[in-house]
């Protein structure tokens, strides 16, 4: 007989061993799915999806701003996804679904200022600069919903984005306690592996917007002064 042939048989897992691993693995799976549930819930009833049907902005409740959720800009141009949620943004506008547009990004650092380049592109096709305001510290989703509530004294806004952001979006908003719906694009039609890859992506950040938003209520990075900017453009007579 060899010496390999002696050795004793590997031990499998007894019968409550596996079971104990297999209610790991439930209880672990219901805790990641968790918060992605609360932004659904939470957001139910209030999302719109653009270009849905022919005149589908009639189907989106009037409010005096939209948030304009910040994205990638690439040498002074909006990445596509943020380009078509601000042209989702200027359709509102022109149907008079919102009165103003708050455009809410990143201007974190030297040569880098999303907020502005959503303004400029919004001007070159015609919605009219004294209709936007811009935010320039909406670092995440939280922090913008926050400042539009606490910097810019909204009470009721349509949220841009895209369609995989936008439960979290309304989510955090609705939370926040602004009277908040939402629009989102259905990105997948033009970009449909980009897109499944922010929807996974959606698991971690829902997590995150869950503790910012419900656990911590988090202060935003810099919750500055109070600005009139968006008032009066929300308010101001049109012509």
């Amino acid at each position: 007989m060899t010496p390999a042939s002696r050795r004793p048989a590997p031990r499998r897992p007894s019968r409550t061993a596996l079971r104990r691993c297999y209610r790991a693995a439930v209880a672990l799976s219901l805790l990641a799915l968790a918060p992605l549930t609360w932004a659904h819930l939470v957001s139910s009833g209030h999302r719109v999806v653009a270009d849905s049907s022919p005149g589908w902005t009639a189907g989106v409740p009037r409010a005096p701003v939209a948030l304009v959720l910040g994205a990638a800009v690439h040498g002074g141009r909006p990445s596509p996804m943020l380009a078509r949620r601000l042209d989702i943004a200027a359709e509102l506008y022109r149907a008079g679904r919102v009165r103003a547009l708050l455009l809410s990004g990143d201007n974190g650092r030297t040569g880098y200022d999303e907020p502005s380049v959503m303004r400029d592109y919004l001007i070159a096709r015609g919605v009219p600069g004294r209709v936007l305001v811009l935010d320039y510290a909406g670092f995440d989703t939280w922090d913008s919903c926050v400042r539009a509530r606490d910097v810019f004294g909204a009470t009721r806004l349509t949220v841009v984005t895209q369609v995989f952001h936008l439960p979290r979006a309304v989510a955090l908003c609705r939370t926040a306690g602004l009277e908040a719906s939402g629009v989102g694009d259905d990105s997948s039609r033009r970009w449909a592996g980009t897109t499944y890859a922010y929807a996974v992506r959606e698991f971690g950040a829902a997590a995150k917007a869950f503790l910012d938003a419900v656990v911590l209520d988090s202060e935003p990075v810099f919750p500055g002064p109070r600005e009139a900017g968006l008032l009066e453009a929300a308010l101001r007579p049109e012509g």
